[in-house]
């Protein structure tokens, strides 16, 4: 693929949604939006997908507050600029996972419990998509985790089905390198939150993350190589 064009990234999103009948007319699609630069770069992604795409779509960008004190200003100036409202879920999830569980591994709860809280919102905004900001790298680090601590083989889907809410969850971004959305972000100056979460940089999906960079330091292609061993495998059969 052509990398010359700036926007080289756009045919490779819109091959995975096509491909994979992500979004289609009349979808009203919630985007979670946590203030980092993944999520951005999805909801510009998809701001650009919908005004070259002839699929009519809506989009609602979606922030779940963890009961954390942040300045949300960042959030606001982000979903303003694409001419969105920014819809904020109120949770307490801090409090119940570090104070009321004091978990010592917080984040497989503190994920399930923004996960709902997101598909909670998104069905009070009527939608039935959910788009999150996972990309390549997550995939890859995550059936890393699987195999390394769990003996599986596997990673989440591009699509997937949630039959308690009805929803689909989809992820755009899953064929795009972490660098690509990292080096989007700081050229479109997409306003970002800092992460006030404890535990930020030292969990073990970092420890995977670690793991990859120094794989690739000696595999260069490692990461185009995964994408297409999962896309022939039957990981992300459709």
């Amino acid at each position: 693929m052509r990398r010359s064009d700036g926007k080289w990234f756009l045919t490779r999103v819109k091959r995975t949604i096509y491909n994979f009948k992500m979004i289609a007319d009349n979808d009203r699609v919630a985007v979670g939006i946590s203030g980092g630069k993944d999520s951005a770069a999805l909801l510009y992604i998809l701001k650009l997908f919908q005004k070259h795409s002839p699929v009519k779509f809506i989009l609602e960008p979606v922030y779940v507050h963890m009961g954390w004190s942040v300045d949300l200003q960042a959030l606001k100036t982000l979903t303003a600029r694409f001419d969105l409202p920014l819809h904020v879920e109120e949770t307490a999830i801090a409090r119940i996972v570090f104070k009321t569980r004091k978990e010592k591994n917080p984040c497989a709860l503190c994920a399930n419990m923004r996960r709902g809280a997101l598909h909670q919102a998104a069905l009070k905004l009527n939608c039935n998509k959910v788009a999150l900001g996972h990309h390549l790298d997550d995939a890859i680090q995550t059936f890393l985790m699987n195999l390394i601590y769990t003996g599986n083989m596997d990673t989440f889907k591009p699509v997937t089905y949630l039959d308690r809410t009805d929803l689909y969850m989809i992820r755009p971004l899953i064929q795009l390198p972490e660098s690509v959305l990292a080096s989007l972000a700081r050229r479109e100056n997409l306003p970002l939150l800092k992460n006030p979460c404890p535990v930020s940089g030292r969990t073990k999906r970092t420890e995977m993350e670690l793991l990859i960079d120094e794989l690739t330091e000696r595999y260069p292609d490692l990461r185009e190589k995964w994408r297409s061993a999962l896309l022939s495998s039957t990981y992300w059969k459709k």
